[in-house]
């Protein structure tokens, strides 16, 4: 009779321990994927700032590049609505960034304010000088995001 009860405790006591053991690998792999996940989202996040940076940045030489050489106004008033419409799409990738990745918040801004930093510059070589900041600013997020994951 000891013999069984002890068969039967055995049992009992290896059954809880392997569903303890499959319910903290479960646990395990359920943080690894959010990890993951989270890792993923930061890392579209910052690709589409880098974009929209990127096409601010471009939309802003154009414009002030205009501005400075004289161009017609048609051109300019053209290029100064497509640089209204990318530091508009600018918004959301920044937003984005500034809640899931915050501590990418301040790089982020600091590449934006560089691009926005284009505009009304007061000479073609100033304008290229603001340019290569802007490009900077926004390496150095790249730079910082590759060091966070």
């Amino acid at each position: 009779m000891i013999a069984s009860l002890i068969a039967v405790l055995g049992t009992l006591l290896g059954s809880i321990t392997a569903y303890l053991l499959q319910q903290r690998t479960a646990r395990t792999d359920r943080a690894e994927a959010g990890a993951e996940t989270a890792r993923r989202d930061r890392i579209s996040a910052v690709t589409a700032v880098v974009v929209a940076l990127a096409d601010h940045r471009r939309a802003m030489w154009v414009r002030e590049d205009l501005r400075l050489s004289g161009a017609n106004d048609s051109a300019y008033q053209a290029a100064r609505t497509e640089s209204h419409a990318t530091r508009s799409a600018l918004t959301a990738p920044l937003t984005t960034v500034a809640i899931l990745a915050p501590e990418l918040a301040g790089p982020a801004a600091d590449a934006a304010r560089a691009t926005y930093a284009l505009r009304s510059a007061p000479d073609a070589e100033t304008l290229t000088a603001l340019r290569t900041e802007a490009m900077t600013a926004a390496d150095r997020l790249v730079s910082r995001a590759a060091a966070l994951n």
